[in-house]
């Protein structure tokens, strides 16, 4: 087995990065947090139109680039690292995974080409006031009304959810839980954007009254559907931490190499230098584990459901501990809202918790490999 990057990988890792270097800069990123879309339509168009961002993981069959998860894992690496505030994760990594993990030929076909091309913005509701990540959680009902389903109920904590032109909701019925495709105009939705800790990333709250909804794949039979895409959910969410990570440790050893301090710079002292080392060591493991799962993912490995855990629990605590360590380098100016290093802090603690946090991966973990 072979984990090093193509030279058509690396290459599509520079045309994004330079690409988020000139669109979607910090300054750009500070601008669109304060908005209540929280991203730029014309930038989403050139990432579809310029580098077929959201066509990557869409086979061909439905207008998309046919391209594994490994080209994801290289491009939300990135997007992590920049703090993208557009829609990416939740049209490509949600909605895009739980599609392409239905038996619905039909729904693919409808689908899919929207979000391929940039013209749909998509996401997949499906935590509610629990907060829970697995099926048991779900309560919201869905009901035949006349020859479709309405649904009746509501969805908390939906990335992109006031913004979304397509939802897919999971939904319970009497044979079980199912997936529900419904229009972000639906009659009897109403959208509230919720107030969050990371600005970058929107959420929102779905209520959802006798609205008319399609459904995707079998009645009752999602389950297996959406327990694939919150693995790869966790596998794409992983590759964006170790991106942010690798920021951090960045950022905190170019301050440590300028920061001078009883006439050197601090990078000298033995405690930033014993800091540097241990997010050195953490950033480089957790980026490890993200490949790994990101191979496991491309080639739809047996292995996907443990590697999913254990990376999206690794990573999720590496990249907390350098955006906070990150902070402490940064002395003063770190704590001030000026600097960025906060709002790495703030999307190392929501992506923490997006999923499940290292715990519930940890017994999750521990299930799969039977302990």
């Amino acid at each position: 087995m072979n984990f090093a990057f193509s030279e058509e990988q690396e290459e599509l890792r520079r045309l994004v990065r330079r690409f988020l270097e000139e669109r979607s800069p910090m300054t750009e990123v500070r601008r669109l947090m304060e908005t209540s879309e929280g991203f730029d339509r014309d930038v989403w168009s050139q990432m579809a139109n310029q580098l077929g961002l959201q066509s990557l993981i869409v086979p061909e069959a439905y207008g998309g680039a046919g391209f594994s998860f490994v080209e994801l894992v290289v491009v939300l690496e990135e997007t992590g690292a920049a703090l993208l505030g557009a829609p990416l994760f939740s049209t490509v990594a949600l909605a895009t995974t739980a599609l392409l993990g239905s038996a619905d030929e039909s729904a693919k076909s409808d689908l899919l080409p929207g979000i391929a091309s940039g013209e749909t913005v998509a996401t997949v509701a499906f935590t509610e006031d629990s907060g829970r990540w697995d099926l048991d959680g779900i309560a919201l009902r869905a009901s035949r009304s006349g020859d479709g389903w309405a649904l009746d109920g509501h969805k908390m904590f939906v990335l992109d959810g006031h913004v979304a032109d397509l939802i897919l909701v999971a939904a319970r019925t009497d044979a079980g839980v199912g997936l529900f495709a419904v229009e972000g105009t639906a009659a009897g939705l109403t959208r509230t954007p919720l107030a969050t800790m990371d600005q970058t990333r929107k959420q929102a709250r779905l209520d959802l009254s006798a609205t008319p909804a399609r459904l995707v794949g079998e009645d009752g039979g999602a389950g297996p559907a959406l327990a694939k895409m919150l693995d790869l959910a966790a596998v794409a969410l992983a590759a964006e931490q170790v991106g942010g990570a690798q920021r951090c440790l960045d950022m905190s050893v170019g301050y440590a190499k300028e920061r001078i301090q009883f006439g050197r710079p601090i990078g000298s002292f033995q405690a930033i230098k014993h800091k540097c080392a241990d997010m050195l060591l953490q950033v480089e493991s957790a980026r490890s584990a993200a490949y790994y799962a990101g191979w496991a993912a491309a080639e739809d490995s047996e292995e996907l459901p443990v590697v999913a855990s254990l990376a999206k629990s690794y990573c999720s605590e590496a990249y907390f501990h350098a955006a906070a360590d990150n902070i402490q380098i940064h002395g003063g100016i770190g704590f001030t809202w000026e600097h960025d290093a906060h709002l790495y802090f703030k999307r190392a603690k929501s992506s923490e918790l997006l999923f499940g946090d290292p715990a519930y991966h940890r017994e999750l973990l521990a299930q799969r490999i039977g302990i």
